[in-house]
């Protein structure tokens, strides 16, 4: 389980594509000390166990599912990443409840200067847009965001200077495809009602009582 609070920004620094699979080599001094093998790692919003780790950074094997359903299999050597460790217990919860599944795979749309901050409109594939809430939390590459707009292809979020700086957003481009997990407490009241649709009748009732 992740927050959605970018720890660093690393860099693939090798790329090994193979039938099975890919394997990625990230390069992340700042982040290597605290990795150990076995970790669980998000890496643009996927979260990827460490194989093996040293002084410069981590390796980690994609499978081909992964790189189907995610944005991974668009990556090149020098892209840089978004990276996370795990949540622990007693963490502060500063982002939102991010698991590192990539629900799907969005693209950039625009990317507009307002002020000090960046409006980044991204299209989100219709089976995902029903999860959309207003001023809800989103993820996109793993980056904890809140909904600012939506409309019929998709969404907007309001990106600060800080974030901006401290991600890989300042790299990316219209056009860019771009991992998206939408909330996962979404998805559980989602799962409660279409196992037991008199929950969603009950719900319809406190509506129309309010």
């Amino acid at each position: 389980m992740f927050t959605g609070l970018i720890q660093t920004v690393g860099r693939i620094s090798q790329l090994t594509v193979r039938p099975d699979g890919t394997r990625l080599q990230v390069h992340c001094p700042d982040l290597a000390g605290k990795i150990a093998v076995d970790d669980s790692i998000a890496t643009n919003g996927v979260c990827l166990t460490v194989e093996s780790v040293d002084a410069e950074g981590f390796s980690a094997f994609v499978m081909p599912v992964t790189l189907e359903k995610t944005a991974l299999g668009d990556l090149r050597e020098d892209a840089p990443v978004n990276l996370e460790l795990a949540l622990r217990f007693g963490d502060r919860l500063g982002g939102h409840l991010v698991q590192g599944h990539v629900n799907g795979v969005g693209r950039i749309r625009d990317i507009a200067e307002r002020g000090d901050s960046w409006w980044i409109s991204v299209d989100v594939p219709a089976a995902l847009r029903r999860y959309l809430i207003l001023e809800g939390s989103i993820a996109i590459d793993g980056i904890s965001l809140t909904i600012a707009a939506l409309d019929a292809e998709g969404l907007s979020v309001s990106i600060i200077p800080h974030t901006l700086t401290h991600t890989n957003l300042r790299a990316r481009r219209i056009g860019d495809a771009v991992n998206i997990e939408v909330d996962v407490l979404a998805k559980t009241i989602e799962g409660l009602l279409r196992a037991d649709p008199a929950l969603g009748k009950a719900w319809t009732h406190l509506e129309s009582d309010a």
